[in-house]
């Protein structure tokens, strides 16, 4: 009888086991930025389809490295352009398209006060600290580094300070490491006071006032002015109808409204 009740037990696991794994289901791997945006999304998709959502997020740099040396996946949204396109241009995926616009933006920690006007005279006092992404590994950083290219036509010998003084966080060599438990660099980095201004998208603003109250994000002034291009590709796997599905779910008015209730510029949403 003891026998039976272990037999039985094991055959009744491994039969949901077996559904577990032949339940629908869409890796997805996306920028840090598209966190929230996506979340609502996969929810959104789910609700509709009946199929789950696996999210990795991360810097896109370094989930295109991941991706490029075989992690398995089927939709790789990222904050630029140029890293779906090396899965493209490697053959691990199909064509890459522009799913969304994001802007670079200054965020203050609390009580530093500057105004778009104000904003390189600020980033070049010595006693204010600047905080990037790492360039290459996110493209946040690569697009701070692409400001301080244009502050330099303004103000020459800018870049070399900027470049210079950047603090820059991430998990790649020479950058500072986000402890594991917080839930917002950001607003670790003016908490432990390693920052004063961090240069990050327009969307990440809201996270770092809700996380620190009395922080404050400011536009770039036009000379300075940076749009990020958000690219999407579907990656060639078993999975592909499916993820072809998910994808043209981001595409659509639903999910093109999700993406901008969430302060993107979602080129795809008809206007009124």
């Amino acid at each position: 009888m003891i026998f039976c009740r272990v037999g039985l037990t094991t055959l009744l696991l491994a039969a949901i086991s077996a559904s577990a794994a032949d339940a629908p289901m869409v890796r997805l791997h996306a920028a840090g930025s598209l966190r929230a945006a996506m979340t609502d999304i996969a929810k959104a998709y789910s609700e509709a389809y009946g199929v789950t959502v696996t999210p990795t997020f991360g810097g896109s740099g370094l989930l295109k490295d991941r991706l490029l040396e075989g992690e398995p996946g089927d939709v790789f949204a990222s904050a630029d352009m140029g890293n779906p396109q090396a899965l493209t241009g490697a053959g691990k995926s199909g064509p890459t398209v522009l799913f969304a616009h994001n802007h670079l933006c200054a965020i203050l920690r609390p009580g530093l006060k500057a105004t778009p006007a104000s904003l390189l005279a600020t980033l070049l006092n010595p006693s204010v600290k600047v905080g990037t992404s790492t360039p290459i590994g996110d493209p946040a950083g690569d697009y701070a580094w692409v400001l301080f290219k244009k502050a330099d036509a303004m103000r020459p010998g800018s870049r070399a300070t900027l470049e210079a003084k950047a603090v820059k966080i991430g998990n790649e060599p020479g950058s500072l490491a986000v402890p594991a438990g917080v839930t917002n660099g950001v607003a670790w980095l003016f908490k432990e006071k390693r920052a004063d201004v961090f240069l990050a998208y327009c969307t990440g603003g809201a996270a770092v006032a809700a996380e620190l109250p009395g922080t404050t994000t400011i536009h770039l002034p036009p000379a300075l002015a940076i749009e990020a291009n958000y690219g999407l590709t579907i990656l060639k796997s078993a999975n592909q109808e499916r993820a072809a599905q998910f994808a043209f779910f981001i595409l659509s008015p639903a999910g093109q409204k999700i993406l901008a209730d969430h302060g993107f510029d979602a080129p795809l949403l008809s206007q009124p």
